[in-house]
């Protein structure tokens, strides 16, 4: 029997094909999950054309992850179209680009407000629309996507360390949270990889290389990596672990120089 029969899951942070969040999607939808993914404006053609190639075709729905009535939207059309939720992927990040490539110190005000809110808050907002919609089918299972910058200085990540690092103390405290309603929720530290989000960092490429020579298994990892230990903690085999940060890195995070 496939890992997710059965189960119907939405992931947000789909943006083209080199999304995490899509691979994801793609490994979900594979071992037998009904989908509902979610789009954020000018990346609706991507996320619609994306979904086609998925089977059962996902349902498909605009969101802004600032803007809560798009967020009640979202989980209003999902209890009416399939009745509840049994995981969640919440794939969205982002700084302007100042903040992030400026030092640190000049991070703006406005700046700091803004990669808190759609790189941190957001996942709060989501679970807690998810919630209800879980536990109804008996809990659930929620996955966000962070990075080693969250305890770590890399070069031209700045605010968006800050917002990871907020991030990950935000799964500790929702797993705590919804644990006695049986939803887990966990994090997945990957690797550097080439995404959109990873062609906003200056000087990834470097970053990227050392990745390639200094790593244990001497190399970065790969999109269906993360996926599948996506699976593992969105699924039964992870069953009992929650409030965690799994390291998807091929064992960069563990070196010292």
């Amino acid at each position: 029997m496939s890992a997710l029969a059965g189960k119907i899951g939405l992931i947000v942070g789909v943006a083209n094909k080199r999304s995490l969040s899509w691979a994801i999607a793609q490994a979900a939808a594979s071992e037998g999950a009904t989908l509902v993914l979610t789009y954020q404006g000018r990346f609706e053609e991507h996320v619609r054309e994306l979904a086609e190639a998925l089977t059962p075709r996902p349902l498909v729905l605009p969101l802004d992850v600032q803007n809560d009535a798009e967020i009640d939207a979202v989980f209003a059309a999902i209890q009416q179209h399939d009745g509840g939720l049994d995981f969640l992927v919440h794939g969205v990040a982002f700084a302007n680009r100042d903040d992030i490539t400026n030092p640190f110190a000049q991070t703006s005000r406005e700046g700091f407000r803004l990669a808190m809110d759609i790189s941190a808050y957001s996942l709060i907002a989501l679970a807690r629309g998810a919630r209800p919609l879980m536990a109804a089918r008996g809990g659930g299972s929620i996955v966000t996507l962070t990075y080693l910058g969250s305890t770590r200085v890399f070069p031209n990540y700045n605010v968006m360390g800050v917002a990871k690092a907020a991030l990950e103390s935000s799964v500790r405290y929702l797993a705590a949270d919804l644990g006695p309603e049986n939803i887990r929720v966990n994090a997945i530290s990957a690797g550097p990889i080439k995404t959109l989000a990873a062609a906003g960092i200056g000087g990834f490429s470097s970053i990227l290389g050392v990745v390639r020579e200094k790593a244990p298994l001497r190399r970065a990892i790969e999109a269906s990596e993360v996926a599948d230990a996506a699976l593992f903690l969105l699924g039964q085999a992870g069953r009992g672990v929650t409030g965690e940060v799994l390291m998807v890195d091929s064992g960069y995070h563990v070196l010292g120089m």
